[in-house]
């Protein structure tokens, strides 16, 4: 139990300005929860045991009112209205010229694009600067999907055909977990995303190195990995600035070695794991829309995953 009050997915270890507000709700809710049940488990103990047998009528039904309807309304009344008093600050929008996210929810990942920086587009990682309230523009390309980074703050639904808008403002560097709080389909659990919160000078630096295309290739190993790329045709469905790869249907490759999973928090990003997701994808993620490539030769398989590493 002591284990889900931290980490980079807890929303009682807050890490932003709304996350703290809805923390110290669940902490005056859980105090509400216990008087209520005091006083009730209290009652049962004095009729049961401390004086058991005949009770005053009129004295009992003071109590059983008293301790039974007329504190827990009490106490739910405050909490109800404290937790009313926070909505204005968790739904607020972002100021003017804050710094604006679009993501986009698929079965089963997140396409996330900078609109200040047009060329920046990743997947399953967003990076954002601390201090800074940020706006998220969320909307969904299938299903209902629901936004959620629960160290940062609240949970806003993607619903296809309108866009709906979050605002959070991280309080801390570090690196936190996104999930979809939404059923989505077979794969909801593993959709995941990284949140890393930077000072702001590294996030532009980092911002401006995402625009540069993709470096070429320095080894043979590479260089040939590069041409299994583009000659199996994965530029079909993935794009890699700087070459003549430009698919859409699936994630942007173009800086992919530098990000810490692979298949939207399903691996991590390693050699190993490129081989794995390329050529066992279905069975390392049900019912993923990318196929299987187990045909491709095991030397041809280790230069390609040796190119996408190299992404950097």
């Amino acid at each position: 139990m002591l284990g889900g009050c931290a980490g980079e997915q807890s929303a009682l270890d807050p890490a932003g300005r709304g996350a703290e507000q809805i923390a110290a709700l669940f902490w005056w809710m859980l105090g509400g929860a216990v008087v209520i049940w005091c006083i009730v488990v209290g009652l049962a103990i004095y009729a049961i045991r401390i004086a058991p047998g005949p009770h005053d009528d009129r004295q009992m039904r003071l109590w059983v009112i008293g301790g039974g309807a007329v504190i827990p309304t009490l106490v739910l009344t405050v909490l109800l209205i404290y937790g009313l008093s926070m909505l204005p600050g968790l739904v607020r929008a972002a100021p003017e010229g804050s710094l604006q996210v679009d993501v986009v929810g698929l079965q089963w990942w997140w396409q996330v694009r900078y609109p200040a920086s047009e060329s920046v587009k990743l997947a399953n990682e967003i990076r954002i600067p601390v201090g800074e309230p940020v706006q998220f523009n969320l909307t969904s390309a299938d299903v209902i999907h629901s936004f959620w980074i629960p160290a940062l703050g609240g949970k806003v639904d993607m619903v296809p055909g309108r866009e709906t808008r979050l605002t959070l403002e991280p309080t801390r560097t570090g690196r936190f977990r996104g999930v979809c709080a939404e059923y989505c389909g077979a794969s909801h659990a593993l959709m995941a995303f990284d949140v890393v919160v930077m000072e702001r000078a590294a996030f532009d630096e980092w911002l401006a190195a995402q625009q540069e295309p993709a470096k070429e290739p320095q080894g043979p190993l590479e260089v040939r990995g590069r041409e299994v790329f583009l000659r199996r045709g994965c530029g079909a469905c993935h794009a890699v600035r700087g070459t003549r790869a430009d698919g859409v249907v699936g994630p942007d490759l173009t800086h992919v070695g530098s990000r810490a999973s692979l298949g939207a928090g399903t691996l991590e990003n390693s050699p190993d794991a490129f081989r794995k997701w390329i050529a066992h994808t279905s069975r390392t993620k049900p019912a993923v829309r990318m196929p299987d490539f187990d045909m491709i030769p095991e030397a041809d398989l280790r230069a390609l995953a040796a190119y996408l590493e190299s992404l950097q």
